[in-house]
């Protein structure tokens, strides 16, 4: 999308379900008391993905995206950021990998051909945990209360979205 329609993409970290310990909760848990049907929206998410060619795995569990976010914002100003949040999301969608141990996100960062030395400190030292708290405040002021959320122009897209979707609506409110 980003060349046919000269569109880029900032992502803003958002806090979604930020109370998940480090060891990461069961989907049954996360959505206790909900009226969800897990088996069903992973299935319609499984064919959103297959749909767009994304690849999307069997997950059982949800895990806390802090430090990967942190990580991502040290990603995106070495250059590496698309890519690094491209891998954390295979990591986690399609691989069910535990995106909140450092040692599952320094694999990623070497994927990407990031320092994994220097990924290491960045965690350990939580560097740009300012930045993320700052992209969470922004989502907050924004109304941002799920995720993905497209912001563009004056419009508003919530929810996984197929390539289509997406495209109609950034050609809507630059039309």
């Amino acid at each position: 999308m980003k060349k046919e329609l000269g569109v880029s993409v900032r992502w803003l970290a958002f806090p979604l379900h930020p109370e998940t310990p480090e060891e990461g909760r069961t989907l049954e848990e996360l959505f206790a008391g909900r009226p969800y049907n897990i088996p069903e929206v992973l299935a319609h998410l499984k064919t959103i993905a297959d749909a767009e060619g994304l690849p999307f795995g069997t997950r059982t569990k949800t895990y806390n995206s802090r430090l990967a976010q942190e990580l991502a914002k040290w990603a995106e100003s070495q250059g590496k950021g698309d890519a690094f949040h491209g891998a954390a999301f295979r990591a986690y969608f399609a691989d069910g990998k535990n995106i909140a141990k450092t040692e599952n996100l320094l694999d990623i960062a070497v994927s990407v051909s990031l320092n994994p030395d220097e990924a290491r400190r960045i965690a350990k030292e939580r560097t740009y945990r300012e930045a993320v708290d700052a992209d969470w405040q922004r989502a907050h002021q924004l109304g941002i209360t799920a995720v993905p959320t497209f912001l563009f122009g004056t419009g508003r897209l919530v929810g996984a979205q197929s390539y289509e979707a997406l495209k109609a609506f950034v050609l809507e409110d630059i039309t």
